[in-house]
């Protein structure tokens, strides 16, 4: 934290610490509720950092914080770079100029999700159209989609806004980013994680996300389905952990279920990288999981069952010794 705070002092962002006993009134009022976390008080704002506690994470999460919440889009430069972010969430709103009530909605909107969802505008025509965006219209853009859904019933109001983000806050593949992690892995579906595992910069990586991002588009209306990509170039201290943990070899593809309780996992069998499995085998595998023909349990159940076969079969060798014994006893009277 002191490294961090020397990286922003021209920043002009202050640092104090808390202590929760101490003054636990204050803490209180300030709805610090978690001993041991960072919050962000901005205006009227409390932000909890959600992300892994790295100089790095931090200095990038606190710049993100303190920049405008809307970006502005004006040229087709920026259209291009607008498009090439394709693995978070992101809306972008057309909007007549900056003193336009709406846009005023969509901006006090986006506050609420700063910095971890990007809120974007445009006030030119030419933008507005190569996007196919109407006035005062506001597109949400899942990960990985092709296309963006239009929020209905324009034009908004802020809380309109708010409700249909947090509605549609969860995607169906979703990739574990250092700001927010431990958000991620909090939001979790009946207890449970489906986890992929792919380095982009690898080819068979780049090919199994590829694989990954289909299966999404095809499931894109399961509610229940949610898809936690994992690339393990993010997260460097946690690969020996995390093969550790799964017992799996991160050096390749790999998709499992994770139980966020214990970490009981199962994982897909993949016998190779040159024969990885199609988006249908993959569609066949997530069915089962999400079914509960593959989960976690099994994994218990069968640990409980080998433990019951030994046992028997150390009875069994104990019948054994006492019939050699009486064998034994037998030989001797004689």
């Amino acid at each position: 934290l002191q490294l961090v705070a020397q990286v922003l002092e021209h920043k002009d962002i202050g640092f104090v610490t808390v202590d929760a006993k101490k003054e636990a009134k204050l803490a209180k009022k300030l709805g610090f509720d978690e001993e041991g976390s960072l919050y962000v008080l901005k205006g009227d704002r409390t932000i909890e950092f959600d992300g892994e506690f790295a100089a790095d994470v931090l200095v990038e999460f606190l710049l993100d914080l303190i920049e405008d919440p809307v970006e502005i889009i004006n040229s087709k430069l920026e259209v291009q770079a607008f498009e090439r972010i394709e693995d978070q969430i992101k809306l972008i709103g057309f909007f007549k100029s900056e003193d336009s009530e709406y846009y005023k909605a969509f901006e006090e909107a986006a506050e609420h999700f700063q910095p971890y969802i990007k809120f974007f505008a445009t006030f030119d025509k030419g933008v507005a159209k190569k996007l196919s965006l109407k006035m005062n219209e506001v597109d949400f853009y899942e990960p990985f989609m092709d296309e963006p859904i239009a929020i209905p019933d324009k034009p908004y109001t802020e809380e309109e806004i708010v409700e249909f983000v947090k509605e549609h806050q969860r995607p169906t593949l979703r990739r574990l980013r250092p700001e927010d992690m431990f958000e991620t892995w909090e939001d979790d579906l009946n207890g449970i994680h489906i986890v992929a595992f792919a380095e982009r910069s690898d080819p068979d990586g780049y090919e199994f996300l590829e694989i990954l991002k289909q299966v999404a588009r095809d499931n894109t209306d399961n509610p229940d389905l949610s898809i936690v990509w994992i690339d393990p170039d993010d997260f460097p201290l946690l690969v020996a952990y995390w093969e550790k943990t799964f017992k799996i070899d991160l050096f390749k593809p790999q998709i499992g279920v994770v139980n966020v309780t214990d970490a009981d996992s199962v994982w897909m069998e993949i016998p190779d990288d040159d024969d990885l499995p199609t988006a249908e085998e993959l569609e066949d595998w997530i069915e089962d999981v999400l079914s509960g023909k593959i989960n976690t349990e099994d994994d218990d159940n069968e640990d409980g069952d080998d433990g019951g076969d030994d046992e028997d079969e150390d009875d069994d060798d104990g019948d054994n010794s006492d019939e050699e014994s009486n064998g034994d006893s037998d030989d001797d009277d004689e």
